[in-house]
């Protein structure tokens, strides 16, 4: 058993606890976050307005998944007394996953409020391009670190073995998140003839690129 803040968790306490840490935090991060991904890439060459469902998902119904989880998981830790916060790789790596996905959201939001077309010729920033690395590179720390979670961080925090369904859904959903995203991109193509017409004035306001008001964000791969 472990004590903490004066209380003494029993194995049953602990494993309840990681359970909910692991559940809402791989909701965030495998699904919802993915889900945001996903919104733009197959969205943006049909709706002008594809960034609204992007920002929801990522920020305000994402968000308090993230957060939630990864407090969770900071809760357990203290109250385990197992050498403190940020001491192995799965720690760490949660700690990583908060600061980028805060990045992230700035940036985002950023690039959207913050156009600058004229200065770019009306191609898209290079922090459009970082914007998309970094979600992808987020998404894929995200698998590793509930991978580690399942395999190694619940049987080093809980003396026991994580349900092997746990690990066949991760399995699972990878390959589904795999499939849709290179999918998508097969939507490239026609998502740069229409930044091109638009560049060209052949498409004024009928393209991905553009926003709900009509200017051209210039976000282009931001998503891709």
């Amino acid at each position: 058993m472990a004590k903490g803040g004066g209380d003494f968790l029993s194995l049953d306490d602990i494993h309840e606890k990681a359970k909910h840490h692991a559940i809402i935090a791989s909701i965030g991060f495998l699904v919802l976050l993915p889900i945001g991904v996903l919104i733009p890439r197959f969205t943006r060459t049909f709706n002008k307005r594809w960034f609204w469902g992007h920002w929801i998902t990522q920020f305000l119904i994402s968000g308090p998944f993230v957060l939630t989880g990864i407090g969770l998981g900071m809760n357990l830790t203290g109250k385990l007394q197992t050498g403190g916060h940020f001491v192995d790789p799965h720690k760490k790596a949660g700690l990583a996953l908060l600061i980028l996905y805060l990045v992230q959201i700035t940036i985002g939001a950023i690039i959207h409020f913050f156009k600058t077309p004229r200065l770019m010729g009306g191609r898209r920033p290079p922090q459009n391009y970082f914007h998309a690395i970094l979600g992808i590179a987020i998404i894929t720390l995200a698998f590793w670190q509930v991978h580690y979670g399942i395999t190694i961080e619940w049987t080093e925090g809980t003396t026991g073995v994580a349900p092997p369904s746990a690990l066949r859904a991760w399995k699972a959903w990878i390959v589904v998140i795999f499939v849709l995203y290179f999918g998508g991109l097969a939507l490239l193509p026609r998502q740069y003839r229409q930044e091109r017409l638009a560049r060209e004035g052949a498409m004024p306001e009928k393209v991905g690129m553009r926003d709900v008001e009509g200017n051209g964000s210039g976000e282009g791969l931001t998503h891709a």
